[in-house]
């Protein structure tokens, strides 16, 4: 991977301007029950139209293709939350969404999938990509993958901007991480505008093959089904030689929680933030309260909230819920 095929600030700030008006610009918000040498913020992406920071890839990307070619609609392929940006950007632009999903997808996210219109696709584990690639060969269509491109990348980037602006003394950034693009697009951004912070991704212990990967130095594989145990189902992806390229430029580490330390921040922040978080993006929040950080200011991305009622209902009902809810 050359440097050149890298995403630039000023590719992030190109799509910045694209998507101005068309995403929510989501503040940080700060929290009173931190680590006062750590104060915490969080970039609640929850708040998105669609419930996660996906809009933002999907639009960008979307928004890039030459008009004669769009309008023969797009295909995409995804656990969930980039399988609803892609179809509202579908939506959005007036186009036809064909999207392929795992059997195991969380009925939530296929339902709001389709209800943007969309025509959903289920496929076993591991399909994904070579159905997505029959569709385009049926179709014509444009496959835009959930993290594997450029203007994927840029796109999530923005946030990253946002993140910069508001605070510009930021000291650790905390990015979930599974295929990588909203890491590599944050951290480019953060990095060219805050050379002095911090950049950790965060991924469960059972799916930690990016974490695995840079202390090798090159992508480490890790079974399917071995990524598939945890519970945040949005993080189990492996980066592409694009993301991995941007990620081992600009990630200070990769940190690991476990399954309970994830539930247990999906707790922290319905109880203490009053934000519905799935699994996936609470990790780094988990992350926050397991690893001891570098002092100084703190943002967390909340990258998503679309989490099934039942899980929730079951999290927020854990071992420790009351406990946590004391007082707050």
């Amino acid at each position: 991977m050359t440097t050149a095929s890298l995403v630039t600030l000023d590719d992030i700030r190109a799509a910045a301007h694209r998507l101005r008006g068309a995403v929510v610009r989501t503040p940080l918000l700060p929290t009173d029950w931190s680590d006062p040498a750590r104060p915490l913020w969080i970039k609640p992406e929850s708040l998105q139209v669609i419930g996660a920071f996906k809009v933002r890839g999907a639009l960008n990307a979307v928004g890039r293709i030459d008009a004669a070619v769009r309008s023969r609609g797009v295909v995409a392929y995804s656990s969930g939350n980039h399988a609803q940006a892609v179809a509202y950007a579908a939506a959005t632009f007036g186009i036809d969404a064909h999207i392929v999903m795992p059997q195991e997808t969380p009925d939530i996210k296929v339902r709001k999938t389709r209800e943007h219109g969309a025509k959903v696709v289920l496929c076993g584990a591991g399909q994904r990509e070579a159905v997505a690639a029959e569709l385009v060969e049926q179709t014509g269509a444009t496959l835009v993958p959930p993290f594997d491109h450029p203007d994927v990348i840029a796109g999530q980037g923005t946030a990253g901007l946002e993140i910069a602006e508001d605070m510009p003394e930021v000291a650790n950034v905390l990015i979930p991480v599974s295929g990588g693009g909203l890491a590599s697009g944050i951290g480019t951004a953060v990095k060219a505008l805050c050379p002095q912070a911090q950049i950790f991704g965060v991924e469960p212990e059972l799916a930690a093959d990016t974490a695995a990967g840079l202390r090798a130095g090159h992508r480490v594989p890790m079974p399917i089904a071995e990524r598939n145990r945890t519970i945040a189902d949005g993080l189990r992806s492996e980066p592409s030689a694009l993301t991995f390229a941007h990620l081992q430029r600009v990630l200070t580490d990769v940190l690991t929680v476990s399954e309970e330390e994830i539930r247990s921040a999906v707790r922290e922040l319905a109880f203490k933030a009053h934000l519905v978080s799935e699994p996936s993006g609470a990790v780094a929040l988990a992350a926050y309260r397991r690893h001891t950080l570098p002092p100084g200011p703190t943002v967390m991305v909340l990258s998503g909230g679309n989490v099934e009622p039942g899980m929730l209902r079951e999290i927020l009902a854990g071992p420790s819920a009351g406990a946590e809810h004391q007082g707050h």
